[in-house]
């Protein structure tokens, strides 16, 4: 009997990609690791359990075939291991570089919890597609009989894309519209290449384009088109904009020059790596060169500007964060990787004021102190009394989350509901808005989420649309009927 190429952690300890050193990865925006080689994949697929009730799937927002593909890896029958992971996913090696498997897949892996450490799920998924895109094996979308329906599309980020890749899929003609130069959102302009090189998603914007999807990019609707005006066009629209409001601090010297937005300091930093040119660069507004750097914020977004401006050649990086380590929001994992690059973590500290005239010069900052559970069920924080203190500052880049705009004014639409968050309102019985035959998904209805969660809404609303197409006439045909 051959022997079971599985259930190998007892004998193979955990591994993931070896990380280039803090030193040299500290002075580019080249991905940190190269990914695995084919044996050391092999190697670390075969650790899976396989177990019966598979805790990384049910895990998975896109409920991924994780002990499947992985036993194909492990295996050796790679091609067989993509086209599983591709039937859930529209960009598997995206997830595989971004999700936080650590809260997800990784972090209720089985033999995490009997301590042999988890399989390194989203090194395998990166490494499967990456080699399909280099033994050619990704497919171009195969495009469905023509149904004479077409469809629009707000927002070109991992949301909007996966419903235009499914739509196209049935047949329909679809048109993506979105206010940047560049398809793919946050993909492309929120998070930097260090995670995400930026090639990575281009070929897959390219690949959407190949389809017959047409971009319309530089398109801001409310400005270019209202959203009844895309109506008319269209037999059916989806509103997958995300959420781009940036959250604010209330605190004296907000307005001072120097305190700056996380989404302004990064699609700046991302444009110059694309050979754009960026006047805040130019003027030194958006770049932390030689500057005393704080970052106020402890997400992912925060972990990315300070690691961003520790390869902008910032003088000194610091986080300032009004919890501690333990309950901080962003990854474990991109915490370390930002200590080994030099950033230094203010734990419990929070801003109370902005010091400076005509540019900032400082942060003045309270001590903070974990209280009782809030709503939320965490430790709310409480400033403790006497202990404020300052800092140097040039820069002060606010990473607080975001929030919806006001899409309804925005768009030029009353009659689109939002909820008492702003997000808009939606039937999640067919994920429908208030207005007939407009839908939406992603951030714009859950709230600043994951890109898997994008993906997930995406891949949902097309199932939806689909549906409502099939019972209508096209808008073409009832015009000439």
């Amino acid at each position: 009997m051959a022997e079971n190429p599985m259930l190998k952690f007892v004998i193979r300890p955990q591994s993931y990609p070896e990380k280039r050193s803090a030193n040299e990865r500290a002075h580019d925006f080249h991905e940190i690791s190269d990914g695995f080689e084919t044996p050391k994949a092999e190697d670390q697929a075969a650790r899976c359990s396989q177990c019966g009730v598979p805790y990384c799937s049910v895990h998975c927002p896109l409920h991924n075939h994780i002990p499947d593909w992985l036993r194909l890896t492990a295996e050796g029958r790679l091609r067989e291991a993509y086209e599983l992971s591709n039937m859930t996913s529209t960009m598997p090696e995206i997830c595989g570089r971004i999700c936080p498997q650590d809260r997800l897949c990784e972090g209720n892996c089985v033999i995490e919890f009997s301590g042999h450490g988890a399989v390194t799920i989203g090194s395998v998924e990166k490494f499967i597609t990456d080699t399909a895109w280099e033994e050619g094996w990704v497919e171009p979308v195969q495009v469905g009989k023509a149904t004479g329906f077409s469809v629009g599309i707000i927002g070109a980020g991992p949301g909007g894309l996966t419903t235009a890749e499914y739509l196209r899929a049935a047949g329909h003609e679809v048109h993506v519209y979105d206010r940047h130069d560049r398809a793919g959102g946050l993909l492309t302009y929120g998070i930097p290449g260090f995670k995400l090189e930026k090639e990575v998603v281009m070929r897959r914007v390219k690949r959407l384009e190949d389809a017959g999807i047409q971009f319309h990019m530089g398109f801001e609707v409310g400005k270019d088109a209202s959203l009844a005006e895309l109506r008319e066009r269209h037999d059916a629209i989806l509103i997958a904009t995300g959420v781009y409001k940036a959250r604010d601090i209330k605190a004296p010297g907000v307005g001072t020059t120097g305190v700056v937005k996380a989404l302004d300091f990064l699609t700046a930093s991302n444009k110059a790596g694309f050979g754009d040119h960026v006047p805040a660069h130019e003027d030194g507004s958006l770049l932390a060169t030689g500057k005393d750097v704080v970052v106020i914020g402890g997400g992912d977004t925060a972990m990315d500007c300070v690691r961003t401006s520790i390869r902008q050649g910032a003088k000194s990086v610091r986080c300032l964060y009004r919890r501690d380590r333990e309950n901080m929001p962003g990854s474990q994992r991109e915490v370390q990787n930002a200590e080994e690059e030099g950033v230094e973590f203010v734990w419990l500290s929070a801003p109370v004021a902005f010091e400076g005239t005509e540019k900032v010069t400082g942060v003045k900052m309270t001590r903070m102190r974990l209280g009782q559970p809030d709503a939320s069920g965490r430790r709310a924080p409480e400033p403790e009394p006497g202990s404020e203190t300052s800092i140097p500052a040039d820069l002060v880049i606010k990473a607080l989350g975001y929030d919806p705009e006001d899409l309804p004014v925005l768009f030029g639409e009353p009659g689109l509901a939002v909820t008492r968050w702003g997000t808009l309102r939606v039937d999640h019985r067919n994920m429908m808005t208030s207005v007939d035959g407009v839908f939406a998904a992603g951030d714009i209805v859950r709230g600043a989420s994951l890109v898997v969660w994008a993906i997930r809404d995406g891949r949902d609303v097309a199932d939806h649309m689909h549906s409502y197409l099939r019972a209508r006439t096209p808008k073409e045909q009832a015009v000439a009927a």
